[in-house]
């Protein structure tokens, strides 16, 4: 995970943490020259929130921060629009106590702003109005995805409790599936009644998922998001919609440092447990963002296959950086060779898909980030 510094400017006269609810905000506040912490409730509304700032001190010279949650960045924008500096801490890093077994408010408020003072807290780099948007648009779309999947399960199995199965395909949900769900009768009044509603409910959410992909297909050909979804659509395994959520997640690649910062934040890197001379890797952390690890999983199958220039990577070419396409064929070559070697030597094609997925967030972050080709860099 990259390390987002802190905002706190070097001159702080109050370290203020706010555990942030829907109705109220628990303010624990430390002076820099230390002593016991304050804690005040505040209304969680602008107007208190200005007036609480303004009280306690001059805005320059505070430093403020809030954890991430379900009350967004509403509360961070506010502040930095008042020239407050403000941080939101990652929870899920915030040291615990051993043995730590009573969690109120002021507590947690008084734990946290002695952290921020010492420096011990790990923060997030919050997203732009406009990458949030777009990430709730995506996100939007995978929940009616999942909808889709629970929907077409209930249907099915309804149809083969009542006896009712398909035997003219091997796969379901083709054309020639659905066909065969409409021409389906049952016996009893009821249950046919039931789906009746349940198809009815289907094709509502099918509705749903072409229009919010249509939708996201249009915000992939204008700006903001037109160029660097067309570098990402170069690589193989990725269209317009899996480009729109990798932008989504992950935002600007270039605040990683490195692409192994980008592996650790998706969670593709392995566990690892070693003591003295014993050394033990285990499966991947699966940490960090799931939603972008699984776009690049599933991304990562298609370098099964041996490398080629599809249609959509020719018509992408003139619109696209040369050094863009060249990562993007050396991406095919090198993954499908990775690929095979994991499997020829025993690897499960599961765990070989995973490692090829690490390695495509390498080139991945190379090209988002406008690094040298390797034969530059030696040249140079």
């Amino acid at each position: 995970m990259p390390d987002v510094s802190s905002t706190a400017p070097v001159d702080v006269d109050q370290w203020i943490v706010f555990d942030v609810h829907k109705n109220s905000l628990v303010a624990g506040v430390l002076p820099a020259a230390g002593g016991a912490a304050e804690v005040t409730r505040v209304e969680n509304t602008e107007r208190a929130v200005r007036r609480f700032v303004d009280r306690v001190g001059e805005r320059r010279r505070l430093a403020v921060a809030y954890e991430a949650g379900p009350c967004g960045y509403d509360l961070f924008r506010l502040l930095t629009g008042m020239g407050v500096a403000c941080d939101v801490i990652a929870p899920s890093l915030v040291p615990v106590r051993a043995g730590d077994r009573v969690k109120t408010d002021r507590r947690d408020a008084k734990k946290l702003v002695r952290l921020y003072r010492a420096g011990e807290l790990s923060f997030v780099e919050p997203p732009s109005p406009e990458q949030e948007g777009l990430r709730d648009l995506v996100r939007a779309r995978d929940d009616l995805r999942r909808a889709r999947t629970a929907a077409r399960h209930q249907v099915a199995k309804q149809l083969l409790r009542h006896g009712h199965i398909y035997r003219a395909g091997k796969k379901s949900w083709t054309k020639q599936h659905q066909s065969w769900l409409c021409r389906q009768r049952l016996a009893d009044p009821l249950a046919h009644s039931a789906l009746c509603h349940m198809r009815a409910h289907l094709e509502a959410i099918g509705a749903q998922l072409a229009a919010i992909e249509h939708e996201l297909c249009q915000v992939a050909t204008s700006e903001p998001w037109c160029d660097p979804a067309r570098w990402l659509c170069s690589f193989r395994g990725i269209g317009p919609l899996t480009a729109l959520g990798l932008l989504a997640e992950i935002g600007d690649f270039r605040r990683f440092s490195h692409p192994r910062e980008l592996m650790s934040y998706l969670g593709l890197t392995p566990s690892e447990y070693s003591s003295g001379d014993q050394q033990h890797r285990g499966h991947i952390t699966r940490c960090g963002n799931r939603h972008a690890r699984r776009l690049l999983v599933e991304a990562a199958w298609h370098y099964q296959h041996a490398p080629r220039l599809s249609a959509r990577a020719r018509t992408l070419a003139p619109h696209v950086p040369t050094a863009v396409t060249t990562r993007a064929w050396q991406a095919q070559v090198r993954l499908n060779h990775r690929h095979r070697t994991l499997t020829g030597h025993g690897k499960r094609s599961t765990v070989a898909n995973v490692a090829v997925a690490r390695e495509l967030c390498g080139f991945l972050w190379a090209a988002m980030t406008h690094q040298p080709l390797r034969e530059e860099a030696l040249a140079a």
